[in-house]
């Protein structure tokens, strides 16, 4: 039994093409499953900012790893990995065919690859967060910069939560590497496929995206997430749109340049996905303007294997 990986950039598609798959794999005597690896899906009540699948367009197929964890609970990609490689564990002991959809590099090779973290201390974290409030991010990106200029060169300087990991592996580790490791399956018969967009139409679609999400309530979800917590979730609350929304809800920007600042940051973030993509050769890559039929897609997959 493979395990098949769908992947693409924000609004190429890849969504709704899973559940076409896995229905027409179910008319077919193959039953299949989609193991979700969007970090933010995992969220119960983000779901307009995150696009989350309705149970409607669901249709029925079962989805692992959507609406499992509280806005202030964290999620690492160590959890992510952990949970992610259980469900497709369990899929393949039952002879369903597990398919992993996502948009972030980082989730998908941590779930499919090779791929070892560094540990944690406590005391170290707290030590470097608290440095953090007295000091500001930027001073301990200085810091950072100076210890490891290749791994600050690829983290935002007020990116706080980022620039405090990094510091922690180096105080435990003694470096920091801020690049991928190999490709290099940690599962049996994987196989990948991309979704494929021009960066005009994928900017166009990103914008028309986060447009429908401020027609269908975004803020106002964000406004009932804050009191159930929003803010104080480390992972959530940096969400594209969510932060944003926050900005504007706490007064510090205006409604406008939220909505600009989330279709601004979600086209620099699918850009930087498919550099990361596009850098692995086992990636099967598919027009998202011309998607094939569930049969077609299955014949692709059938290939590699």
């Amino acid at each position: 039994m493979p395990t098949l990986a769908l992947l693409g950039p924000t609004a190429s598609g890849k969504s709704s093409l899973a559940v076409r798959l896995a229905l027409h794999l179910r008319e077919n005597g193959r039953p299949a499953e989609i193991v979700n690896a969007d970090s933010m899906l995992v969220y119960r009540g983000m779901d307009i900012g995150t696009a989350k699948p309705t149970p409607e367009e669901r249709a029925g197929v079962p989805h692992h790893l959507i609406d499992i964890l509280d806005v202030r609970e964290t999620a690492t990609v160590a959890d992510f990995q952990r949970l992610a490689r259980a469900a497709i564990a369990s899929c393949r002991e039952r002879d369903v065919l597990p398919v992993v959809v996502g948009g972030s590099a980082l989730y998908l090779r941590a779930i499919l690859d090779e791929f070892t973290f560094p540990g944690t201390d406590p005391e170290v974290r707290a030590a470097l967060e608290a440095e953090v409030a007295a000091v500001g991010s930027a001073a301990l990106y200085e810091r950072l910069s100076q210890l490891a200029p290749e791994a600050a060169a690829g983290i935002e300087p007020m990116n706080a939560r980022r620039v405090v990991r990094a510091l922690e592996v180096i105080a435990l580790t003694g470096s920091y590497r801020s690049s991928l490791p190999e490709h290099r399956y940690a599962l049996p018969d994987v196989v990948q496929v991309g979704l494929s967009l021009d960066r005009a139409t994928m900017d166009a679609r990103i914008d028309a995206r986060v447009a429908d999400m401020w027609r269908r309530g975004l803020v106002a979800e964000v406004e009932g997430l804050a009191e159930r917590g929003l803010r104080e979730g480390r992972t959530a609350s940096r969400a594209l749109g969510y932060q944003q929304v926050l900005a504007y809800l706490d007064g510090t920007c205006t409604e406008e340049q939220a909505r600009s600042d989330t279709a601004v940051g979600t086209r620099r973030f699918a850009r930087k996905q498919l550099g990361w993509w596009r850098r692995d050769p086992r990636i099967t890559w598919v027009d998202a303007l011309d998607l094939p039929s569930p049969a077609d897609l299955i014949a692709v997959s059938e290939s590699r294997l």
